[in-house]
């Protein structure tokens, strides 16, 4: 039951409702119980992996928080009577006894992730190396088992930080986890944020609700109108890259930024509207990616949720670990203080993009892309004592269309380097990319050659309105720095209601359906 589907459509309907009629202490539970049948209708046997998640990470959580909440209150009701040493060992002991449960779950959800998404991909390449004839285990993937366990170690570790008080109610635990909306592509929301509208009792806001629903339409417009159109485009020069060599490689690469941006943040849309409609507040995944300068800004615009979980969780822990504190230490003393204050930094961005890249599929694609974005920002960090030079000498760089220029090459940086999710093969890309220097072919794509790509005119027409549309959107959003909804509510119900009827019109009649196009699933569902 994917977001584009009528079953999804008419599920949303009853559901919201449902929602509003009944008693509001209880709309959190109709939440839980529509939760179970939308991932149950992707297939009821799953509902045993995300089972276990939740329970063994429930379970944890009180276990840590209680440890601790125990520990404190004897703490400081004997801290007089101990001395120094005697304090510090009780410390200790309390931290080894959460240290055990914190572990224990972490390695077994870790663990169910690494078993049903990587095995096969392990096999493969033990068969590789060693010629040998394996077998694959071939296990089903989950439903959003990327998703809903990062969330549920996020909030493990938040607990065993204590910065998040455990949650005692596992019905309202298994809420968080399983949350409809987020289970297919995220955002991979933090406990405290989200727990702060999950729960609550939600009155009927007309203000709210068309909010949410303008959010939703906008999505469809995206993902039907714009990604699935040119999903037909892509899939046609990905299939023959011996054929569509050069210039064609240029198209693919614009091609694909486009659908992957409005196929995911059409995604998002739709999730955060539906979110919306009930009340429930969560984190925007999306600030306008394609405006940003370099890439390590781009970074913090791009798919954000995901990003601050590597960064909070894997990044800052690694950096300042005790084995990385000892390196960074003998660094200094062997090799300068220069390389010292490097070398743990760059450890931790590898490990953090290579986990990056494996996160996203169990293929040396996804790896490769990974460390190669890994390149780029370490480069980008050595290199910025030579860019303040540079803008330094040339004023001309603060002007704006300098700004534009660096917009102009981080969207096709980064559109080179997402080449190896196309093809989704290492040296064909690197052999792809390299016929844009060499092939050329730059009048076949100007020519009427772009119609045997699977669009039409009209499909470039569509395709093109509908990106200045996006544009524009992204335009408000940047300069005001608001949502452009707010912008829509101030002028009042008609406006609002208008776009809405607009947005859904536009759906129905330019939305890409029939053959050739996949009009339910979306990009990331994979992960």
């Amino acid at each position: 039951m994917l977001f584009t589907s009528y079953e999804f459509i008419a599920f949303l309907c009853g559901l919201f409702i449902l929602y509003y009629l009944i008693p509001k202490k209880f709309q959190w539970i109709l939440l839980l119980v529509g939760s179970a049948v939308f991932y149950a209708w992707a297939g009821i046997r799953f509902l045993a992996y995300i089972g276990v998640t939740t329970v063994t990470t429930w379970y944890a959580g009180t276990r840590i928080s209680g440890i601790q909440e125990a520990g404190n209150a004897y703490y400081d009701a004997h801290k007089k009577e101990m001395d120094k040493e005697a304090r510090k060992a009780y410390k200790a002991d309390v931290k080894k006894k959460t240290r055990g449960w914190f572990l224990a779950c972490l390695l077994l959800n870790l663990g169910i992730l690494a078993v049903v998404k990587y095995t096969d991909f392990v096999i493969d390449n033990i068969n590789a190396i060693f010629h040998g004839e394996i077998s694959f285990l071939s296990f089903a993937l989950p439903m959003g088992i990327s998703f809903y366990t990062f969330k549920s170690m996020g909030y493990l570790i938040d607990v065993y930080r204590g910065k998040t008080k455990a949650q005692s109610n596992l019905a309202k635990f298994a809420l968080f986890v399983s949350f409809f909306p987020q289970i297919i592509q995220g955002p991979i929301s933090r406990y405290d944020k989200l727990s702060e509208t999950l729960y609550g009792e939600h009155a009927f806001d007309p203000v709210r609700i068309r909010s949410g629903l303008m959010r939703i339409a906008w999505g469809f417009f995206k993902k039907l109108v714009i990604a699935d159109r040119l999903l037909a485009g892509v899939k046609t020069l990905s299939a023959k890259p011996e054929e569509y060599q050069g210039a064609y490689v240029v198209l693919i690469i614009l091609f694909y930024a486009i659908e992957l941006y409005a196929d995911f943040t059409g995604g998002i849309d739709i999730t955060i509207g539906v979110g919306e409609i009930f009340g429930i507040k969560m984190e925007e995944n999306f600030i306008t990616p394609y405006f940003s300068k370099n890439i390590n800004e781009y970074w913090t615009r791009w798919h954000i949720t995901m990003g601050a979980w590597f960064k909070d969780y894997i990044f800052y822990p690694l950096s300042v670990s005790q084995p990385m504190l000892k390196l960074s230490k003998w660094s200094r003393d062997h090799m300068g203080k220069a390389v010292g204050k490097r070398v743990t930094v760059y450890i931790a961005n590898i490990v953090v993009w290579f986990a990056t890249g494996l996160w996203h599929g169990a293929a040396w694609n996804f790896i490769v892309w990974g460390m190669l974005n890994c390149v780029v920002t370490v480069a980008s960090y050595e290199m910025e004592p030579l860019y303040k030079k540079f803008h330094t000498a040339l004023p001309c760089t603060n002007r704006g269309w300098y700004d534009v220029f660096q917009m102009f090459r981080t969207f096709w940086l980064m559109g080179a380097i997402r080449i190896l999710d196309v093809y989704r093969n290492v040296p064909t890309s690197f052999k792809q990319v390299g016929t844009i220097f060499t092939t050329g072919g730059w009048g076949s794509i100007f020519s009427a050659d772009v119609l045997k790509l699977g669009l039409t005119g009209a499909d470039y027409l569509v395709v093109l309105i509908g990106c200045i549309l996006m544009i524009a959107v992204s335009i408000v959003r940047y300069r005001q720095k608001d949502d452009i909804r707010v912008n829509f509510e101030k002028r009042g119900v008609v406006c609002v209601s208008a776009v809405i009827l607009l947005l859904v019109f536009a759906v129905l009649i330019f939305g890409a359906y029939g053959v050739g196009y996949d009009a339910t699933q979306f990009i990331y569902n994979q992960f």
